[in-house]
């Protein structure tokens, strides 16, 4: 019985084996020797495996021909011009069951100027899988990315816990005394503790007069111990000190090594391998590399490494926001590298860089592709459609295209590239995993045209993603002036709105999934959404105009932002679809407008979608950790610390074409200057004071940026069970945990709603802004009417109440509470807003003055350009009340008012100037008191006697109102009044006739809610 079990065991071994593809039966041995000219062409069923080194001109596989590379125990270098796998051609390299295990390089050489005539479509110096093509390339399975799991310090490691500098002096104990927040040493000494007993004494004496909570750090130069006495070795006792007995010769290593903990077991990596660990502050360069070491003696999760760091690395937790830095693997044992130039030559390129970046390239339409465990180096091009790995026009690359496997791409290491990491063009259902893309020029992980959906990135590290010549988004301001001035005959290019837009992530439709990403440093933007009207470039005509903007979005989950430039995310903008023409000259693909709305099946007719972020950290990003412009984009459980500002919430509806849609960030830490203090580097970030200890720090935008948690700008938005930590103002800095769009000239919706808010070490809550550096004049309409309402009371401690601008009369009654450190008040009522558009003339000012407070008047200057065909005002307004407008010029000819955010029967009155002798236009059947054009019923209360200057109306809502829509049900209510105006007529101010006449008293129709006690506030969700 013993016998059969064992053979049984011996059958099922011998049926799983793998059989490695350089093994098969067939194949030929290929030497094919070095010489460059050798064009080599393989196929008419020929299989052969490549079993040593060798160099060629071209390598072209088609027709039944194969080609494998041996897993040899010698280094394979294979050098060529390009390899084209043509139609039924294959190139293998190992395979899933059975990795290669040995050490290949693919050196692709050739310069963009070679004199030979390039392939029409794949170009030089490339990898290409055409049509029926086949690419296997397998590598050695490694741990692709992990996290630092303990704060690597600059110019120390953790094998010594302090390192003394090079130059120690002479001989004797030396000690330093050094702070324990800042790490700068204070005060150093020497004691010749081998030489004399007095030294002993004196040392003894200076180590009980260091106060207490500082550090005292000692090292021996030559020898110490020799007249060391008890009085001296009790007060180190004291300090707790059990090595001063072994007190001994040190000296500072020349090639200095530290032991990295790191989250995860670093499987495969090995000695000389090469790792990156990012940033974890403002500037992406930051970033530095480290060879690996041997080391027996390191645990499981720990790697020796050689180089001393010259940044701070952070490798823990830090107020409740993981900072660990990510620690990525660059070295594989298959590599494929283009091999270049020392200087750049020959192309416009030169203009922006001083390197060769014509690098070697990958491009796919193939049959089966599958690649993992591979470095690729020096990898790219400045030029359209070559890049290190490019899927072109595959369409389904899953099992939706018959593709069994799926396709997929991982365990990749793709660095120092000159033109992107992976680009996907008008393909579907790839599987990105397990990617280090980092020193990338360009959108690192990029799709392409628009209709590229059902990708899955997964577990993808981005970092050092710089800007390039390519499209207007890579480009950096000096580039986009230079190449995008003259798009068009006398335009000029404006970089900070055409170009400026380098993102790790580049998104150009919301359906792929992005999940346990990290976007750890790039010159602009980590994660943008972007959005294309109508699919470009070779995808025209693959979607309906408008479907990507109304697209639901993949999963976006577990990913996390930093040491970005502008945002950690943005979700907005969209990409211009037409070249450029006298109408609209800006270049083709710039960046322009656009608008986000998620609907079921992309269709705006049926329900909308929620567009979800789960679990997003955004640290460290200079301008913003996010911008999210859209119709229901809601975040939960996110991380946002240490950026500008933590977060925007941009609406998605531009009035009046409103679905009902809002933005919400629940359950959530928001950070304002965390213990992570950064490190000077005065070149790529500012340093000051700053934190609750007031000590330097690393700032986003300067000593006296007014950094904000959650930055309210229009909404509807929903703030629920957030926590805000650490938001400290100092003397010429208002810094706040809530805050609002600076300079802003937009709405402000009242049904912007806080609730369950916890403050935890903080001085401002909120801050509405005044006079001064980065507020400008605060005479934009946005920056007067801002609002938001306290639900429970949370921020104000007033259930209910409204937080306004303290200024904005239109709002206020006589029981709102003043909270001067805010720069607001407090205050009980129910709010709308109106839409006032004019037209002709479209650049009017408009006063608007409640009948409660006509000496208060709030001054608007129009959300739009005066230059603008129409203008539009869009005041925040405290219902049942009365109120005027006047203007700075004649009375427009066209005023329509509109009602938003107005319930059923909400009303108010409005008096609107205008000049003696008026004549409104009236249809020539129409009863003479109808003077004015009434739509979806809004009621009519008086027309003045024109010679008194004031029309009056009493503007009622009729419809129902969905929660969050700014309009009822059947729609926008509205009035339009057209007018013609005497010519020659001055300002239309009619203060003095409107008041004090229609001047009413001061009523609080809502009474102010009752204070909370305070211990209803006392919580901690963090």
């Amino acid at each position: 019985m013993k016998i059969c079990v064992a053979f049984i065991v011996v059958a099922v071994l011998h049926i799983t084996q793998a059989v490695c593809p350089d093994r098969l039966p067939g194949l030929q041995p290929w030497t094919p020797g070095h010489n460059e000219a050798h064009r080599v062409t393989i196929g008419y069923g020929r299989k052969v495996v490549l079993t040593s080194s060798a160099t060629v001109h071209s390598i072209e596989i088609l027709n039944g021909g194969k080609l494998v590379i041996a897993d040899s125990s010698r280094p394979i270098f294979l050098r060529a011009k390009h390899i084209l796998i043509g139609n039924k051609g294959e190139l293998h390299i190992g395979s899933p069951e059975c990795p290669y295990k040995g050490n290949l390089t693919i050196s692709l050489f050739g310069r963009s100027d070679d004199s030979e005539v390039e392939h029409s479509y794949f170009g030089r110096k490339y990898i290409g899988v055409g049509t029926g093509g086949t690419l296997e390339i397998h590598g050695q399975k490694k741990l692709s990315w992990t996290f630092l799991n303990k704060t690597l310090h600059p110019g120390q490691g953790n094998e010594n816990s302090y390192r003394f500098e090079r130059s120690w002096g002479k001989r004797g104990i030396i000690t330093h005394v050094i702070n324990p927040k800042t790490g700068d040493v204070l005060h150093t000494d020497r004691f010749d503790t081998y030489r004399s007993k007095d030294e002993s004494r004196r040392l003894a004496q200076y180590v009980d007069k260091v106060e207490t909570g500082q550090i005292l750090a000692m090292v021996v130069n030559d020898e110490g111990s020799n007249n060391l006495e008890d009085l001296a070795k009790k007060a180190l006792t004291k300090l707790g000190s059990q090595h001063f007995q072994r007190l001994g010769f040190r000296y500072d290593d020349p090639f200095p090594t530290y032991i990295l903990e790191l989250a995860d077991e670093p499987q495969g990596w090995t000695f000389g391998d090469r790792i990156v660990v990012a940033s974890t502050d403002y500037s992406m360069h930051q970033a530095e590399e480290f060879s690996i070491l041997p080391c027996p003696t390191c645990t499981r999760n720990q790697i020796k490494v050689e180089g001393k760091p010259a940044y701070l690395h952070i490798g823990e937790e830090v107020d409740g926001v993981d900072m660990r830095a990510e620690v990525g693997l660059l070295t594989r044992n298959i590599l494929i590298r283009g091999e270049m130039e020392p200087t750049c030559y020959g192309n416009d390129a030169c203009k922006f860089f001083s390197f060769d970046t014509f690098g070697g390239h990958l491009k796919r339409g193939f049959r089966s592709v599958h690649m993992e465990g591979v470095e690729l180096k020096h990898m790219g091009q400045q030029s359209l459609g070559h890049y290190p790995i490019h899927f072109h026009m595959n369409g389904d690359v899953d099992e939706k295209g018959g593709y069994n496997p799926p396709t997929y791409v991982k365990d990749l290491s793709i660095h120092h590239t000159f033109s992107r990491c992976v680009t996907i063009h008008a393909t579907n259902g790839l599987l990105v995993k397990d990617i280090v893309g980092y020193d990338a020029l360009g959108h690192c992980f990029f799709t392409e045209d628009g209709p590229e959906e059902r990708n899955t990135f997964d577990h993808c590290l981005g970092l050092l993603v710089k800007a390039s010549t390519l499209l207007p988004s890579d480009r950096d301001s000096k580039m986009c002036r230079d190449i995008t001035n003259g798009a068009y005959p006398g335009y000029v290019a404006k970089p900070r709105q055409d170009c400026s837009a380098t993102s790790t992530f580049w998104m150009a439709n919301p359906n792929n999934n992005l999940i346990n990403c990290a976007a750890a440093g790039s010159e602009e933007t980590g994660f943008w959404f972007i959005f294309h009207h109508v699919p470009t470039g070779p995808s025209e005509g693959m979607y309906s105009p408008g479907k990507s903007e109304h697209t639901p979005m993949g999963l976006f989950i577990n990913n996390r932002a930093h040491s970005n430039y502008r945002a950690g995310m943005i979700l907005d903008h969209g990409v211009k679809t037409t070249e450029a023409n006298a109408k609209d000259k800006r270049p083709y693909l710039s960046l322009v407008g656009a608008r986000y709305g998620p609907h079921q099946d992309a269709d705006p007719f049926k329900p909308r979608v929620p567009a979800l972020v789960h679990h997003f950290v955004a640290y460290k990003n200079q301008d913003h950790g996010a911008w999210l412009r859209g119709g229901d984009v809601w975040l939960d459980d996110c991380q946002f610390a240490d950026n500008g500002i933590g977060l925007t919430l941009a609406s998605g509806g531009t009035f009046p074409d409103d679905d009902g849609s809002r933005q919400e960030v629940k359950n959530s830490l928001f950070v304002g200057e965390s213990g992570n203090r950064g490190m000077p580097d005065l070149n790529d970030q500012s340093w000051g004071p700053g934190g609750p200890d007031h000590l330097n720090r690393s700032l986003p935008r300067g000593v006296d940026f007014p950094i904000r948690g959650m930055q309210i700008y229009d909404g509807p938005i929903n703030i629920q069970n957030c926590t805000f930590r650490k938001f400290i103002a100092l003397d010429g800095r208002h810094t706040s945990a809530f805050g609002f769009r600076l300079n802003n000239s937009w709405q402000s919706c009242p049904n912007n709603n806080v609730t369950d808010i916890t403050f935890d070490d903080i001085t401002s809550r909120v801050f509405f802004g005044e006079p001064g550096p980065w507020f400008s004049k605060m005479e934009m309409d946005g920056d007067k009417t801002t609002i938001f309402h306290d639900i429970d009371g949370s921020v104000s401690e007033y259930p209910g109440a409204f937080l306004i601008k303290e200024d904005n009369w239109l709002l206020r009654h006589p029981d709102c509470i003043d909270i001067p450190d805010w720069r607001a008040a407090i205050c009980s009522g129910h709010y709308a807003q109106i839409y006032v558009q004019t037209r002709t003339p479209a650049n009017l000012n408009m006063k608007m003055v409640k009948d409660e407070y006509p000496d208060k008047p709030l001054e608007l200057v129009g959300a739009l350009g005066k230059r603008n065909h129409y203008q539009q005002f869009q005041p925040v307004v405290m219902l049942s009340k009365g109120y005027t407008m006047h203007w700075d010029q004649a009375a427009p000819a066209e005023v329509t008012i509109w009602l938003i955010n107005f319930n059923r029967n909400d009303w108010i009155n409005v008096g609107v100037c205008y000049p003696k002798g008026t004549v409104f236009q009236t249809p020539a059947v129409a009863p003479v008191r109808v003077l004015i054009s009434v739509f979806l019923s809004l009621s009519l209360m008086s027309v003045c006697c024109l010679p008194r200057r004031l029309l009056f109306l009493k503007i009622k809502a009729h419809n129902e109102k969905e929660d969050f829509a700014f309009c009822s049900v059947k729609g926008c209510e509205r009035v339009k009044i057209k007018a013609l105006i005497p010519p020659g007529s001055g300002p239309s101010d009619c203060m003095a006739e409107a008041y004090p006449k229609h001047t009413e008293m001061p009523v609080v129709d809502v009474p102010m809610p009752k204070k909370l006690p305070r211990s209803k506030l006392v919580r901690r969700h963090f």
